[in-house]
């Protein structure tokens, strides 16, 4: 799970396709009127592991604009795919004061990033971020581009639409919920439980945990051991899974998983989500069937 630093606004997505070096201004960032009004770009202060991460860099900082016009702190990056697919990144920026205390998080997703292409681009902190000094990476998730969850608002050609929520956390139990939405434009029949399969940093198999229909003795959670039955699914209704586990450690080594490749129905294109289950020794992790989510 992750935990979000206090306070802070999440900006929203630029979504960018590469093919080739690429380079993408974030819309409201461009300067207007004199020169010299727009503080100029400079090498980004930080330790050089907080800038660069994972085909991700941070390569320049420029400040709020101190003539009062409102023009934010921005910090332009570079994406490299070193991968032999193309993939989708979704990166948080944290832009922080002088002394490392983050002020604003900023979400980018780059999509389709060819192999050994290059992305550029310029994301730009909220006005909470108005005093920032910095910029770091605070994580990089990277997926194989066909199997990275739609962006929103789109439909994939499938018909369906896979998510994952950020979950909730209680004393050490964690639960995240997937969603399974048809978004297509014919009645799709769903019985039984969703396919999980998890996956470390590199996209390879974890081993030694059990993925259990139900809770397996988990925990008891109103719901998760419902058994599953059909429903059909008319376009633009949803059917939602839930993930549970415990972050126990006792004798062994913590398992942490940082993506899990779901695949809602038989036959249907996986789609790997990023939950980052710690699930430290338990070597356990239940599974709830597609159910309608209950009535609001």
């Amino acid at each position: 799970m992750r935990t979000a630093l206090p306070a802070l606004l999440a900006g929203a997505a630029l979504l960018l396709t590469a093919c080739g070096t690429e380079t993408a201004g974030t819309p409201g960032t461009a300067a207007s009127g004199p020169a010299s009004a727009r503080p100029s770009a400079s090498a980004p202060p930080g330790d050089p592991d907080d800038l660069e991460r994972d085909g991700v860099r941070i390569t320049a900082l420029t400040p709020s604009s101190p003539d009062g016009s409102g023009r934010p702190v921005t910090a332009a990056y570079e994406v490299t795919n070193e991968h032999s697919e193309a993939v989708t990144y979704t990166v948080t920026f944290t832009f922080a004061d002088e002394g490392g205390r983050g002020l604003a998080n900023v979400e980018e997703t780059v999509r389709d990033v060819g192999p050994g292409r290059t992305v550029r681009g310029t994301v730009a902190g909220d006005g909470m971020a108005r005093s920032a000094t910095r910029a770091v990476l605070t994580e990089v998730l990277r997926v194989p581009a066909d199997e990275a969850p739609a962006a929103s608002g789109a439909c994939p050609p499938s018909g369906i639409r896979v998510t994952a929520d950020e979950g909730d956390a209680a004393m050490g139990l964690r639960v995240v919920g997937l969603s399974l939405e048809n978004c297509g434009t014919r009645v799709r029949h769903v019985d039984g439980y969703p396919g999980i399969a998890l996956l470390d940093a590199d996209w390879q198999p974890v081993t030694g945990v059990d993925v259990l229909r139900g809770s397996g003795g988990i925990a008891t959670v109103t719901g998760f051991d419902d058994p599953p039955g059909p429903v059909a699914l008319a376009p633009g209704e949803r059917v939602t899974a839930g993930l549970m586990w415990r972050n126990t450690t006792g004798m062994g080594t913590a398992v942490t998983v940082p993506y899990v490749r779901v695949t809602a129905l038989p036959g249907a294109d996986p789609v790997m989500v990023a939950p980052h289950l710690d699930l430290g020794t338990t070597g356990k992790l239940g599974v709830s069937a597609w159910q309608r989510p209950p009535a609001s």
